[in-house]
C-alpha cells in the first residue's frame, strides 16, 4: 500500500485573521501580551474604552496570535512565551513604562471566588464587622479569624491572616469575605511582557518608582558636579564656579603676599590703614602721634583667620552666583522633571 501524505488546509478566515494581527503588531511602537482571565466582559469593554486613544487591545485565538508574532519576527516573536491561557495583544505608541503604569492604575478591587488562588496574603482586619450576634462568629473562627461577640456585635479582635499567597480559597472563606465586603484581588489587564524598540520588557522591569528614580538621577548629577569641582575638571556646568573659585584664591594669595595688583590695592590700603589705626590706638601719649591720628578709636586690624573667612564668603557668593546661572540655564532648556515624567508616563 502506498501512503498518501495529507496537507492541512488553513481556512481562509484564519489567513485573514493572521494578516489583521500582523497589521496590528506592525502599527504600534510597543506591542505586549496582557492577561484577561477573570475579567467580566462588561468590565473588559470598559477598560478598552478607557484605553482608547493611548492603547488598543486585540483578542484572538492563541494559535493565531503565535502565528502572527512569528510571521512579523524582528524580535517580537519573543512574546510567544506569554501566549497561554486567556490573553490578548495590546499595542501602544507610548513607551513600555507609561503603558505599565496606565494598566496598573486601571485595576480595580474585586471579590475572590472559591477555588481561586490567592494573589496575596488575605487578612481580615481588626474591628467591628457590623454583623449582629449569630452563627457568623463561628464562620469567622472557622476560617481562622480571631472573633467574638462584643458590645452587641461581632468583633474581630486583631488583624487575622486567613490565607497565604498562593493558597486556594475555600467555599467558607469566600462566603466570609463576601459577607464582610472584602475584595482581596485586583481585576485588570495584567501585562505579561512588552516588546519595544528591539527590547523585551517584563513587568518587574517596568515597575519603578518615578519619584525615587528622579531623586536618584538628581543625586547622581549633584555628585558628578561635586566630583568635577573637587577634581578641578571644567565642564559646562562647573566652569563658572571653578573660575570664581580660582579668582578668589588668586586674590587671597595676592593679599597675603601684598602684591600691588590693581585688583587688590584697595584692599591692601584698607588693611594698612586698619593696622595703622590699631597701632595708634595702643599708644597712650597722643602728642607722639600725628595730628590726624590723635583721639582715633579704631578697631584692631582683622586677624588672618578673619580675612580667610571673608575670602571664603566671597568665594561662596561667587559659587552661589554660578549655581544661579546654572539653574537659569536649566530653566531655559526646559523642565527636566517633566521630561522624565513623560518618559515614564
Amino acid at each position: 500500500m502506498s501512503s498518501v501524505r495529507q496537507t492541512d488546509t488553513i481556512p481562509e478566515w484564519k489567513r485573514e485573521e493572521v494578516d489583521e494581527l500582523v497589521d496590528f503588531i506592525d502599527s504600534f511602537a510597543s506591542v505586549g501580551i496582557v492577561g484577561v482571565a477573570g475579567i467580566p466582559s462588561r468590565q473588559l469593554q470598559a477598560m478598552r474604552r478607557e484605553l482608547h486613544g493611548s492603547a488598543d487591545v486585540r483578542m484572538s485565538r492563541n494559535t493565531l496570535v503565535v502565528r502572527a508574532l512569528e510571521e512579523v519576527d524582528e524580535g517580537v516573536e519573543q512574546l510567544t512565551q506569554y501566549v497561554a491561557g486567556q490573553v490578548a495583544l495590546i499595542g501602544t505608541n507610548d513607551n513600555p513604562f507609561g503603558l505599565y503604569k496606565q494598566l496598573e492604575a486601571s485595576k480595580t478591587p474585586a471579590p475572590i471566588n472559591a477555588g481561586e488562588v490567592a494573589p496575596n496574603d488575605i487578612v481580615i482586619p481588626e474591628g467591628d464587622t457590623g454583623v449582629d450576634p449569630g452563627p457568623f462568629v463561628g464562620e469567622l473562627q472557622t476560617v481562622g479569624a480571631a472573633a467574638r461577640i462584643q458590645e452587641g456585635s461581632i468583633q474581630v479582635t486583631e488583624d487575622s491572616k486567613v490565607l497565604e499567597e498562593g493558597e486556594v480559597v475555600s467555599d467558607d472563606l469566600a462566603n466570609v469575605l463576601t459577607e464582610l465586603g472584602i475584595e482581596p484581588k485586583e481585576v485588570g489587564l495584567d501585562l505579561k511582557g512588552v516588546f519595544s524598540e528591539g527590547v523585551l520588557f517584563e513587568p518587574d522591569e517596568l515597575a519603578i518608582d518615578v519619584d525615587e528614580y528622579r531623586a536618584d538621577i538628581q543625586s547622581a548629577a549633584a555628585a558628578g558636579r561635586n566630583l568635577s569641582l573637587n577634581a578641578e575638571y571644567p565642564t559646562a556646568a562647573t566652569v563658572g564656579t571653578l573660575l570664581a573659585k580660582g579668582s578668589g584664591e588668586a586674590k587671597s594669595v595676592a593679599l597675603h603676599a601684598e602684591v600691588e595688583s590693581p585688583d587688590v590695592v584697595p584692599d591692601l590700603v584698607g588693611k594698612a590703614d586698619a593696622q595703622l589705626r590699631a597701632l595708634a590706638a595702643q599708644i597712650d601719649d597722643e602728642e607722639a602721634l600725628p595730628e590726624e591720628l590723635q583721639g582715633v578709636d579704631a578697631a584692631p586690624a582683622p586677624a588672618a583667620d578673619e580675612q580667610e573667612e571673608e575670602q571664603a564668603d566671597e568665594e561662596e557668593t561667587a559659587s552661589e552666583d554660578a549655581d544661579e546661572a546654572d539653574d537659569s540655564d536649566d530653566e531655559e532648556d526646559g523642565d527636566g522633571g517633566d521630561g522624565l515624567g513623560a518618559m515614564f508616563g
